[in-house]
């Protein structure tokens, strides 16, 4: 039997679920992101309903559990563009069960309405099983490597989709 994976566009009210999987991400996988658990786990209430000012979030979740996180922001950004796709993150427990996809599917069903049509991301280079799940979604990897400012000798890649 097939699971079913919900994903809901969270609202600053929902700022408690966003904090528990966020720090979830950046506890069991700390080398995929930007961000640092121990400067996150220190953010207040207010501090966690102003992130949703300028970004949406994505929850993921399987029989009433969050198994996954995505952000999406509305930018003018690389490539073309409309929106940059982060932080995306599935508990390892559920890696494999269409999490990444159901959210994408999301971001493709409310593309118009949100500023969704093309769709960017950056990935760590090194990170190869990330980028070959974003290639069977229908990214392509964009221009070259680019240079980590927030971790020297660390390098990443764009990618850009357009909205299906």
């Amino acid at each position: 039997m097939k699971e079913t994976v919900v994903v809901t566009l969270l609202d600053a009210d929902d700022w408690k679920r966003l904090r528990d999987l966020r720090l979830r991400s950046l506890k069991e996988n700390p080398e995929a992101f930007g961000g640092v658990f121990e400067i996150e786990e220190l953010i207040a209430e207010d501090g966690w309903r102003a992130k949703f000012e300028a970004v949406d979030y994505l929850a993921a979740s399987i029989d009433g559990f969050d198994v996954g996180l995505m952000s999406v922001e509305v930018l003018e950004g690389d490539h073309g563009a409309t929106c940059w796709v982060g932080g995306c993150w599935t508990d390892s427990n559920y890696r494999g069960r269409g999490v990444l996809r159901a959210m994408i599917s999301y971001v493709d069903s409310h593309a118009l309405e949100h500023g969704w049509q093309r769709q960017g991301l950056g990935v760590w280079a090194d990170n190869l099983t990330a980028i070959a799940a974003y290639e069977s979604l229908g990214f392509s990897k964009t221009g070259p490597m680019k240079p980590s400012d927030r971790h020297p000798g660390k390098f990443y890649l764009h990618m850009i989709r357009d909205a299906q």
